[in-house]
């Protein structure tokens, strides 16, 4: 075995990635955190050791590398300290830790955490970054497959435990945001098993009715200062701690279901990082999925559509965010947590604390009128870092004020397509003959689209008025296909209005059972620009772009709804994809089978299947049999022929 020398290490690594702030390379968090006070005030206790021999950084992943003549065992807990240092200061980091001897080539590497647990045994040598960086690639796959199966396995628990199906997304946000809270009041920063066990005896030691009334204290001072705050206190008491069979709950069964929170769910989410934000908003899309069966039309937007739909309408931390349905509020935390990325974006800490806290208080707004969905868009918000100030009960069609006081600049929707018309203003029904009565919203999700866009409308009338410019607005509303088909008087109609103020960019057909499990209906992503008539003064009309985006690399397994899918390196497919699909929209490029570009009006076919070109390509004798056993499947139930 040769010797293993410093210079020699850091060459392997990538000089270039190796981060230093005091002499001989060495990296102090001492120096990092301001001070060793600072340092103990962050930490939570007193600290030992604090200058780590190399720390290399790449993206958002940390490489700590302490080294040794010879390692033992007990130099793992000098390890373990670097790395608690290192979350303290920098939460939003993946960590690779390793020790290494300095007199052979032996080392030790851990990933994520420096136990048992976590040793990454196949790791015999040194590399350089970029392997490091791909194994949590390689562990995304792992984890998010993990919470899914979690997900399924805490459903059924609160099954087994008499929880209403109908609460148990509410109960469970609830749960997560009280195990949250004591972790930041105990200053954990790894959640061990140690931990989880002290906790469980502290719990052992409450009763029912003192344990739910620590989670409304906790409530309590999460909501201190949020707007309307007795009502979301009264709403969350009602729908969740006062339930007559969460009341029913022995200390027994809270410390199963909360040890089971903690340990399935929280210890994957428990960071600052986009990665624990993206499990975090995949699992509570998932869960709501499991538990929100009492509407079976009801569709919950994937986490991956609605980050997509957040990067083409451009959000970034100067955007003001409305969603004026935002059910459990995905779109709304999708929103925020880029919003909060790009604030740390070239920006020094202390100026990154002041936009993110303005991100916070005056950039996401949101609009919810079914009350437990209300409840859980605030119970999102507040797992994910608060934002849940701006969020209003009620129909956002009696919230007309709110909205222009809320002065969007992108509005994220996925409105609920069997609205009952009864909570529609008249004026919007004037052509709609016995369908105002009826059951259903006949416009497929439109009229809300309308209602949103006039606005804007009378905001750029007063606008102009005082010679000011006009305000225009980037939208991504989800609908589905029978809206952008528009065959129906009233569907073609609600088309034509909205292109007398508003430009249609784009319309993406998206993948089949896209809501899976859930509402089955076939959607598309419409994007407009709202304020810009789509036939312009000169009588020009801009094409609009059409997206055949039918597969996303994601696949359907049972009990875990659709799931990502990674290649053999493991990167995400869908990254891959999702980059492609921005490219073509971005540069308006058509490819045959994939995408299209037309200058359209509102009694048009909206969706690509009418514009592009097939690609001929990738057919197959299974495409032709496939085709022709679903138009004799049509004929038969038709009635026009007939089996013997």
């Amino acid at each position: 075995m040769s010797a293993m020398l410093r210079h020699d290490m850091i060459e392997i690594v990538g000089k270039e990635f190796l981060t230093s702030n005091i002499e001989a390379g060495e990296y102090s968090y001492v120096q990092a955190a301001g001070g060793k006070i600072q340092l103990e005030k962050k930490v939570g206790h007193a600290v030992t050791h604090f200058k780590l021999d190399m720390r290399f950084e790449m993206e958002d992943v940390v490489v700590l590398i302490e080294t040794k003549q010879k390692y033992v065992d007990n130099d793992e807990q000098q390890l373990r300290e670097y790395l608690e240092e290192e979350r303290a200061i920098h939460p939003e980091n993946k960590a690779i830790c390793i020790l290494a001897n300095t007199n052979d080539d032996k080392l030790k590497v851990w990933k994520s955490f420096v136990d048992d647990e976590h040793v990454l045994k196949d790791e015999a040598m040194l590399e350089r970054m970029d392997h490091y960086v791909r194994l949590f690639k390689i562990n995304k796959s792992n984890d998010r497959e993990t919470v899914l199966k979690n997900t399924y396995s805490l459903n059924e628990l609160l099954h087994k435990k008499d929880i209403d199906e109908n609460l148990r997304s509410q109960f469970v946000g609830t749960c997560l945001l009280y195990i949250k809270y004591l972790v930041k009041k105990k200053k954990i920063v790894l959640i061990t098993k140690e931990f989880v066990n002290s906790m469980k005896d502290l719990w052992n030691l409450m009763t029912p009715k003192g344990i739910r009334g620590a989670i409304e204290g906790v409530l309590s001072d999460l909501l201190d200062g949020s707007d309307n705050k007795t009502k979301k206190i009264e709403l969350l008491q009602k729908n969740v701690l006062e339930n007559q069979k969460v009341r029913a709950l022995k200390t027994i069964d809270w410390v199963e279901i909360l040890e089971t929170i903690m340990l399935d769910i929280y210890r994957y989410i428990d960071t600052d990082s986009s990665e624990g934000q993206d499990i975090l908003n995949m699992f509570f899309i998932a869960f709501n999925k499991y538990t929100g069966k009492a509407d079976k039309n009801q569709a919950f937007t994937p986490d991956h559509i609605t980050e997509f739909m957040c990067r083409v309408t451009g959000v970034d931390r100067t955007k003001r965010i409305l969603d004026a349905t935002c059910g459990s509020g995905s779109f709304l935390v999708q929103a925020m947590v880029k919003e909060l990325a790009d604030c740390r974006r070239g920006k020094r800490e202390d100026e990154a604390k002041d936009l993110m806290r303005k991100v916070r208080e005056e950039h996401i707004y949101g609009i919810e009128v079914e009350e437990k969905a209300y409840g859980l868009s605030i119970t999102n918000m507040l797992i994910h870092g608060d934002g849940n100030s701006n969020i209003k009960f009620g129909s956002c069609f009696d919230l007309k004020e709110f909205i222009i006081d809320a002065n969007p600049d992108i509005i994220l929707m996925n409105p609920p397509y069997n609205a009952k018309p009864i909570g529609i203003p008249e004026k919007y029904k004037a052509n709609w003959g016995n369908s105002k009565n009826g059951k259903e919203d006949p416009t497929k999700g439109l009229i809300f689209i309308h209602y949103l866009s006039d606005i804007i409308k009378e905001m750029n009338d007063k606008r102009e008025a005082n010679s000011q410019p006009r305000k225009i607005v980037k939208m991504a509303v989800l609908l589905p296909v029978a809206a952008a088909i528009g065959t129906s008087k009233i569907i073609k109609y609600e088309k034509i209005a909205m292109l007398e103020n508003n430009t249609l960019e784009a319309v993406f057909t998206l993948p089949n059972e896209i809501f899976y499990p859930g509402a089955s209906a076939s959607a598309c992503c419409m994007v407009f620009t709202l304020g810009e008539p789509h036939v312009k003064a000169d009588g020009t009309v801009k094409e609009t772009f059409f997206g055949y985006y039918k597969e996303d690399g994601f696949k359907k397994k049972k009990n875990l709804g659709r799931v990502e899918q990674f290649d053999d390196e493991g990167n995400s497919k869908w990254k891959v994809i999702e980059e492609e699909w921005l490219r073509l929209f971005r540069n308006h490029k058509s490819i045959d089978g994939l995408s299209a570009t037309a200058e359209v009006n509102g009694t048009d076919e909206w969706l690509c299947e009418a514009y592009m070109k097939t690609d001929y390509t990738k057919l197959c004798e299974e495409d032709f049999q496939r085709t022709l056993n679903n138009y004799l499947a049509y004929l038969i139930k038709e009635g026009k022929i007939y089996e013997s």
